[in-house]
């Protein structure tokens, strides 16, 4: 497979759509975004935009929400349900004064947010980090579709080899030519069966090219006639030894992905094994490239591009996942939001780099606190975060929230506008439950962040807990 060379000069001028009805908003977006060698479109309402998206697609669209007779929740739902368009990211425009309805926002298939008045650096960076993504989904889609090409080669040529099946056996020669010449690891495997019962109970190898070899570190020669199968592949996977059984026994093809430590490195392998005779031949594809590109792409889609932490829409899907998780195990579900105290006069007195460090420290702090590979930290937006801890009951998740709290104090980061400290400071609500298929997974959100109201309220620099009236708390 051909490494993916990310270059300048390999990739297009992407196109922006501005979507605004104020003119100095499109004016001021457009110059900046011009100047950065981007093709930019602009439209001043939503059916205009929505008529340029389908005429000529951008790669990506920015979405004022306040807009006369069509908001941008409505146009962003429109885009969304076409099929020529519904792959354009969209990133939501909102002044700080609006009300911004972050989860419909989300629901409707915005991606991300930014907030006027604008900061240059915030909005190349969430429209850089977007683009990012769409390149690569554009570029796995490229490689999947020549996976699927070579496949349907490689089957074909499986089809070729059964039909051959006869004389495959007295034109070893020829054969031998043609394995030699694979990229791909090929071998064919005859079953070996018990006398009494006549189940097979292991596989020996008859032909094996170059390739295949090479994963056994061995030479072709001295694994053909050799029963190895059934101990290589129980190292593996011992189920995929029965799945290669029902190849035999029943004719279906078996195809999947393996990872396999090679040579002390993860690889990834796809196979391709069909019936032969009273065995079976298998092909195998080296596809560790592409599957290191798709998991670099899950890592980008899920996590906050300024602090580390994962982003709002991974905390939506992983709270959801742990709420049902915990329904059916019956087990303890805690959930801290927390907010940095007096951010704005913060970031207004030091400015945005100042502000972004900040959150920057913050966010790492907290993650040297939670540590548990099933702890889950988030970014739940601005100067907010959201920490999800799967069986913690209440007791667990305050000592966490009071070690936070505590821990961020001590940074001792100077914040000369705060009215409660001369140093950064965070408030913290901890709500905590054993969920049942009666409880709302939406009043348990409201209630830690009911709590983090309360300790805002009550002088900030603290954390509270949430106040018991419908979930199911411990």
């Amino acid at each position: 497979m051909n490494d993916i060379n990310f270059s300048l000069e390999e990739s297009s001028i992407e196109s922006i759509l501005i979507v605004d009805d104020q003119p100095a908003n499109l004016r001021v977006l457009s110059k900046m975004l011009e100047g950065k060698n981007y093709k930019v479109k602009k439209a001043p309402d939503g059916e205009t935009a929505i008529l340029a998206a389908q005429s000529n697609p951008p790669d990506l669209i920015l979405l004022d929400i306040l807009m006369p007779n069509m908001d941008g929740y409505e146009v962003c739902q429109r885009i969304k349900a076409d099929q020529k368009t519904k792959h354009i990211p969209v990133i939501f425009i909102s002044a700080l004064s609006d009300v911004f309805d972050k989860i419909k926002a989300f629901e409707v298939g915005g991606i991300d947010y930014v907030t006027k008045p604008f900061q240059e650096e915030e909005v190349l960076a969430r429209i850089t980090s977007q683009l990012t993504i769409q390149r690569q989904k554009k570029l796995i889609e490229k490689d999947k579709e020549l996976l699927q090409k070579e496949q349907t080669l490689l089957k074909q040529e499986i089809r070729q080899r059964k039909e051959a099946e006869a004389i495959l056996y007295q034109s070893r020669a020829l054969i031998s030519s043609i394995l030699n010449a694979s990229l791909d690891g090929i071998a064919a495997l005859e079953a070996v069966r018990d006398t009494k019962s006549g189940k097979i109970i292991d596989f020996r190898c008859i032909v094996v090219n170059p390739v295949t070899a090479q994963i056994f570190n061995s030479q072709p020669e001295d694994l053909t006639g050799k029963l190895i199968f059934k101990k290589f592949i129980n190292k593996i996977n011992p189920k995929l030894f029965l799945a290669f059984i029902n190849v035999v026994e029943t004719g279906q093809s078996l195809e999947q992905d393996i990872r396999y430590i090679y040579k002390n490195q993860q690889k990834w392998f796809h196979f391709i094994a069909v019936k032969l005779g009273d065995g079976f031949s298998v092909t195998v594809r080296d596809i560790t490239v592409r599957k290191k590109l798709e998991l670099k792409l899950s890592k980008l889609a899920t996590i906050d591009s300024l602090t580390g932490a994962y982003n709002r829409h991974y905390f939506d899907t992983s709270l959801n996942q742990e709420w049902q998780r915990c329904i059916r195990g019956n087990e303890s579900l805690s959930l801290i939001l927390c907010d940095v105290d007096f951010f704005k006069p913060y970031n207004d007195f030091y400015g945005h780099q100042k502000g972004d460090s900040c959150l920057i420290t913050v966010a790492e702090t907290m993650s040297d606190i939670v540590k548990r590979s099933s702890d889950i930290l988030t970014r739940y937006g601005g100067e907010e975060f959201a920490i999800i801890l799967p069986n913690t009951p209440l007791e667990g998740a305050v000592n966490i929230a009071e070690k936070i709290r505590k821990e961020v104090a001590d940074l001792q980061i100077p914040h000369a506008r705060s009215n409660i400290a001369k140093t950064v400071t965070i408030s913290l609500g901890v709500n905590s439950i054993i969920p049942t298929p009666n409880d709302s997974i939406e009043d348990f959100i409201k209630m830690a962040d009911d709590a983090l109201y309360r300790a805002k309220e009550n002088g900030r620099n603290q954390v509270q807990i949430a106040t018991q009236l419908k979930c199911n708390s411990l």
